[in-house]
């Protein structure tokens, strides 16, 4: 190795050894859940950060936890804060339709979310108005744009349909949004950022959330090609 090369190498040591140290003093006043949510979006910036045109912020879907609480985070770097939204699962998620995530899926007819990373792409004008492409980035996720995941707005994803049923609505697998803050995806989270999705289970006081239910990954074949596809990103 000549001099420059182990420069290089010091350098990029220093940079790796100097992230949780950072990572460690920025989140210092923030609270138990806001902290390992911040962990969560410096581990993915860490494995996907070179392909993303913006750092920024940074989505965390925790399907880990009831539909009823905010669940989809927007970690902001830039000004050190996280801010929660509601945010609906899939319906082949959720067949007893109690509110809690029970299954992952990456297959075309499943309706159901799935895991994994997604590179926020350009909006569209959809059948829910303006709605967000999604790239997944994962084996999990690797269908997204096929199944047409996306991230839209939904009247079945309000604070008033929580407020009546006790959960939110179910979509066909996308994210969807309370309209009231659908304008914070869209301006926050759209055009080449990253989205970060699983079963974190991270409580509002931090502590870990045992959902009901065992969730599990689906394991089922690709069903016939020739379903149809009703997803409501679609359109």
């Amino acid at each position: 190795m000549d001099r420059r090369q182990f420069i290089g190498a010091g350098i990029a040591l220093g940079t790796a050894l100097a992230l949780p140290a950072r990572l460690a003093a920025q989140t210092a006043s923030l609270s138990a859940r806001d902290r390992k949510l911040f962990a969560i979006a410096e581990e993915g910036l860490a494995k996907h950060g070179n392909i993303l045109w913006h750092r920024d912020v940074v989505g965390v879907a925790d399907f880990g936890v009831h539909s009823a609480h905010p669940r989809l985070h927007f970690v902001d770097f830039d000004n050190n804060r996280v801010r929660s939204y509601l945010c609906a699962h899939g319906t082949g998620s959720d067949p007893q339709h109690d509110g809690w995530l029970k299954w992952f899926s990456n297959v075309e007819g499943s309706n159901a979310t799935s895991r994994g990373a997604y590179f926020t792409r350009g909006w569209y004008e959809g059948r829910y108005g303006v709605s967000i492409r999604l790239d997944g980035l994962d084996d999990t996720n690797s269908n997204a744009l096929d199944r047409a995941i996306v991230m839209h707005q939904a009247r079945y994803a309000r604070e008033s349909h929580v407020e009546r049923w006790g959960r939110l609505g179910r979509s066909n697998g996308c994210f969807a949004m309370d309209p009231a803050d659908f304008d914070e995806a869209r301006l926050h989270l759209a055009g080449g950022k990253l989205l970060l999705a699983d079963s974190y289970g991270i409580g509002h006081d931090g502590e870990k959330v045992i959902p009901p239910w065992q969730q599990a990954e689906i394991l089922q074949d690709d069903p016939p090609r020739d379903e149809q596809r009703d997803n409501p990103g679609v359109y």
